[in-house]
């Protein structure tokens, strides 16, 4: 039976449920829109602007790995209120972080869409520059989404940048310091295991991120957005089953996970891709520091490795019964 949405649900409400869905538009299908119309202007008595929009694209074709050009005006928009109150969004800060270096934030889980790492990191709507004075934050994505005409405008001005290992390098060997490259260490791949109640990550072969550090001497931060894995279901897609490994081989040929997720929708609570009003709390842990090593061993790869592992489930056990985790719950890393 189809739950609907009661008649009289007060304004704010209705405006936080079009902020979210506003925003899904934007993850599921306005790179598709962007390029749609990009093809149309081509076509049109209005080429011309195409051909100019064109040129500026091979001009400003490294900007997204030289980090990007964001936009305090779009970071501050009224909408991201909205995004945040609707489930609502909470950053959590544990100590102070010195804005004269640079920091690596591993973002975990990755979560379906990322929701978290979204609203605090390419916006201001849960304070961050409060918070963090002096830091900028960039949260990498995959460059293929730089490739797409007008909707690579859009998102670099929310500071996200290209996941490439030398946009990453730029961030984190500024000599001035204040870069914070959030990486969702999971990756896509993650985001097909993110349902209500899990706790798998994986993070033990994911050492690039750690190498990077090493070689810049950028302090490590471990970040858990609690709350992040109840905003979708999705279909069951266990290792081997038919649907995974349709999912797998999708993914390998266009480097993006595609999870067969939903929620609920505008109008009714039964079904829909809008995430569930659920808390999000994302902690930012205490840096790990680290010392510059040029040309790191994979003894210094592992033994730093290991140590974020610690510090990231150290913060996970040291947070998890203000937000609703079990004490005989774990993190499980793959």
């Amino acid at each position: 039976m189809i739950e609907f949405a009661p008649l009289n649900v007060p304004l704010r409400r209705r405006l936080q449920t079009a902020a979210v869905l506003q925003w899904v538009f934007s993850f599921l299908a306005l790179a598709q829109c962007c390029l749609a119309a990009f093809v149309l202007l081509s076509l049109s008595d209005w080429w011309l602007l195409a051909l100019l929009y064109a040129g500026w694209l091979w001009l400003d074709w490294d900007t997204p790995t030289s980090g990007g050009r964001r936009s305090q005006w779009v970071r501050s928009w009224t909408v991201w209120e909205y995004f945040r109150d609707y489930f609502p969004l909470t950053l959590v800060k544990t100590v102070d972080l010195d804005p004269k270096k640079n920091y690596i934030f591993g973002f975990h889980p990755h979560g379906v869409l990322v929701a978290g790492a979204f609203g605090n990191f390419c916006t201001e709507c849960s304070g961050f520059s409060r918070l963090f004075p002096g830091l900028r934050p960039h949260l990498l994505m995959l460059p293929f989404w730089f490739r797409v005409p007008f909707f690579r405008d859009y998102i670099m001005c929310g500071g996200l940048v290209s996941s490439s290992k030398s946009s990453l390098s730029h961030l984190v060997s500024r000599p001035e310091g204040g870069n914070v490259a959030v990486v969702a260490v999971g990756g896509a791949s993650e985001a097909l295991d993110a349902r209500p109640g899990a706790l798998t990550l994986q993070v033990l072969n994911r050492k690039g991120f750690i190498k990077l550090a090493l070689k810049h001497g950028a302090q490590l931060v471990p970040v858990f957005s609690f709350g992040e894995n109840e905003l979708f279901d999705q279909m069951e897609n266990p290792a081997g089953s038919p649907l995974r490994r349709l999912q797998n081989r999708l993914q390998s040929i266009m480097g993006i996970a595609m999870p067969l997720f939903h929620a609920r929708g505008v109008f009714q609570y039964s079904f829909g891709l809008i995430p569930y009003r659920q808390p999000v709390c994302t902690v930012v842990g205490r840096p790990i520091p680290v010392s510059q090593t040029p040309s790191p061993s994979r003894e210094d790869i592992e033994r730093l490795h290991s140590l974020y592992l610690q510090s990231l489930t150290e913060l996970f056990e040291e947070h998890k019964h203000e937000y609703g985790v079990q004490e005989h719950e774990h993190l499980h890393f793959i």
